[in-house]
């Protein structure tokens, strides 16, 4: 009898302590995310800042998923010179992959769109950005989930945040529905690893470019057929 009570009273003890030990995990993760969550709020509050013309070519930055993917969109757009795929919208030194990927870094995989301000507009690539993506689509787009795949849109100065804003508005007035994407005011873009860069084209047989990238672009280029670069 001394000896089942003793197993029940282990058995108890090993519960409560079992249960103590996943209540402290839950509480260290609530504070770490509490902490991420934190820096997040502080970049909002930062001004932006401006990437100066280049040879008359002008930078912008967005986040709308697998930057794989946006990057393809992008490059097809007259006007555009080249696209750089990177991470953003975060308060770490030098992300990288891996590390986005944990969500603990705070960036996004991004672009920096570098275009011709004579040929395409910024309001023209904000319609891109949002005309391209499930703008509904909280923490990801399609199949890829998570905060390193959230919707951001970086502005660098008050009339790009106007111009980002007034669109984002007349979505939500349209759609009747929240709008996922998120305003940042711009600092600092980080170039991603080299094979991440031109991926669909250097890689167009990958089972995500054929069943993912290339049909996101196509659903693109049919709804926006004026914008699309004669090279494509």
């Amino acid at each position: 009898m001394n000896t089942i009570k003793s197993l029940l009273l282990a058995v108890v003890f090993i519960t409560i302590s079992c249960q103590g030990k996943a209540q402290s995990e839950q509480k260290s993760a609530q504070k770490k995310m509490s902490t991420i969550e934190k820096k997040q709020l502080e970049l909002l509050t930062l001004d932006p800042v401006t990437v100066p013309l280049e040879k008359g070519l002008a930078k912008a930055y967005f986040a709308s998923g697998c930057f794989w993917c946006v990057e393809a969109i992008y490059e097809s757009v007259n006007g555009v010179t080249e696209v750089i795929n990177g991470y953003s919208g975060g308060f770490t030194e030098n992300p990288t992959y891996e590390g986005s990927n944990t969500g603990r870094t705070g960036h996004a995989e991004a672009v920096e769109v570098i275009y011709d301000p004579k040929v395409v507009s910024f309001a023209t690539l904000v319609d891109v950005y949002f005309g391209s993506q499930n703008p509904t689509q909280v923490n990801g787009q399609g199949p890829d989930r998570g905060s390193q795949y959230r919707s951001i849109l970086f502005f660098q100065n008050a009339e790009q945040k106007e111009i980002i804003l007034k669109k984002k508005k007349a979505l939500v007035d349209e759609l009747k529905a929240k709008i996922a994407a998120e305003v940042y005011p711009f600092q600092k873009f980080w170039i991603a690893e080299d094979y991440h860069q031109n991926y669909e084209r250097l890689h167009p047989n990958n089972r995500y470019i054929q069943g993912v990238s290339i049909p996101r672009l196509k659903r693109f280029q049919k709804k926006f057929p004026e914008l699309i670069s004669k090279k494509h």
